[in-house]
Parts: C-alpha cells; structure tokens; sequence
C-alpha cells in the first residue's frame, strides 16, 4: 500500500514539474510550441558531443534554446532559425546537415564504403573460383608414382614389426 501511495505521489510532483517546464517558453500557439519543440530537437549542442539542445543543460544549450525562443516568437522561418545558428555555431549544430560541396563527402563515404566492400567481395569470388578452375589433375608420371608409394606402404602391413631398410 505504501509503494502504491509512494507512486502515486512521484506521478503527480512529475506532472507538475512538466508542467512548469513547458512554461518556460511561452508561446502563443500549439503549432508555435510543436516548432519550438522540432527545432530545439533538430539542433546539437556544441558542448554535449551529441545531445540536442532541448535535452542538454549546458550554458550554451540555454543560450542556443533562448534563440530559437525568440527567433520563433517573433515568426522566424525555420530556415532562418538553421541559418542564423549555423553562422553562429558552424554546420556542427545541424543533426542532418545540408549537401553542400564541402559536405559531399560526408555524404557520400558509407555509399564509397559499401561499394568498396562489394567489390573487394567480387574480387575474392572471382578469383577463387579461377583458382578451382585452374586446378590441375596428376599428370600419368605422378600417378604411377603415387600407386607405387601406396603399394610399397601396402606391403609393410603384414605384421613384420622389423625395421624397414
């Protein structure tokens, strides 16, 4: 009964610090706030390596969230709220940056790697199956050769148990 109480308790004090959280940045509109909440999402934070801006308590965070608070109250588009962070913070700050010339090898490399790999694999393939191929059977020398070595060992398995010579 008290672990029920206890839960109980814990669900309300957290409704009413989430509660107190999204009034933080007030906004006028549910479209306003659904932005807010999109675009702090869709932002990095320079500090926290790779945390987005609306779960990161750093100073910076804060600063970058303020922002885009006012950016977006005052009607910013969310392209000039990309743009105005990126020339402030660098591409860095975009989860998904734009393809760019200089980012065209970001973009590009898993695509190289893959392509890579499936070569090297159809290489391998390749030349393995030229190698089977290639195999050659035994010439006539060497099999009269081999029958004469398993003959010759053929013949010490009477039960002489003297030395060979």
């Amino acid at each position: 009964m008290i672990r029920l109480l206890t839960l109980a308790l814990m669900l309300t004090v957290s409704g009413l610090v989430f509660g107190a959280t999204s009034d933080v940045y007030p906004l006028e509109s549910e479209a306003d706030r659904e932005r807010f909440r999109d675009l702090t999402k869709e932002l990095r934070c320079p500090k926290c390596q790779n945390q987005n801006i609306a779960d990161s308590n750093a100073p910076i965070a804060e600063d970058m969230k303020n922002e885009v608070y006012r950016m977006v109250r005052e009607g910013a588009t969310d392209e000039e709220v990309f743009e105005a962070l990126v020339g402030r913070f660098g591409e860095f700050v975009r989860y998904r940056p734009q393809l760019e010339p200089r980012t065209v090898m970001l973009w590009a490399t898993p695509a190289i790697v893959v392509f890579g790999g499936v070569l090297i694999v159809i290489g391998v393939v390749v030349r393995s199956r030229r190698n089977t191929e290639g195999a050659s059977a035994l010439t006539d020398d060497q099999r009269l050769r081999a029958e004469k070595i398993l003959r010759a060992d053929g013949a010490d398995t009477t039960g002489d148990a003297g030395p060979r010579t």
